[in-house]
């Protein structure tokens, strides 16, 4: 999967503005790994929020590595949510994209961690 294809798919108005209402309306967790990734913080890397893909609304995406970032709180602790994300992480790996999730409390407790999480995940991206 390419750039190209995610600025090029079609995607519905109805999930463009879902899209844009999730930007306005961020957790607080996201509002935490935001500012650790946005204006190219992180590595020089561009992350876009809240990207549609597959007809799917990731939180985060780096579209320089194919990495979707997923923020989750306690609502993924459902079975459905479960089932509901391992289906959307399969579709996305399927896609070519990695997927990684983070949960809110190691946002709030160890941010350092989560960064050094993503920075391994570029150093891994970068090796042949």
């Amino acid at each position: 999967m390419t750039s190209g294809f995610i600025r090029n798919q079609h995607v519905s108005d109805k999930k463009k503005e879902r899209s844009r209402e999730l930007r306005k309306h961020m957790t607080e967790a996201e509002n935490v790994f935001w500012d650790m990734v946005r204006d190219r913080r992180l590595n020089h890397l561009k992350f876009r929020r809240q990207q549609v893909i597959v007809g799917f609304i990731v939180d985060f995406f780096c579209c320089e590595l194919n990495l979707c970032v997923e923020i989750d709180g306690d609502v993924h602790n459902d079975d459905y949510q479960r089932e509901y994300d391992k289906e959307k992480d399969d579709i996305l790996s399927q896609n070519g994209l990695k997927v990684i999730r983070i949960k809110n409390e190691d946002l709030f407790t160890c941010p350092d961690n989560v960064r050094d999480m993503i920075l391994k995940e570029i150093y891994s991206h970068d090796k042949p």
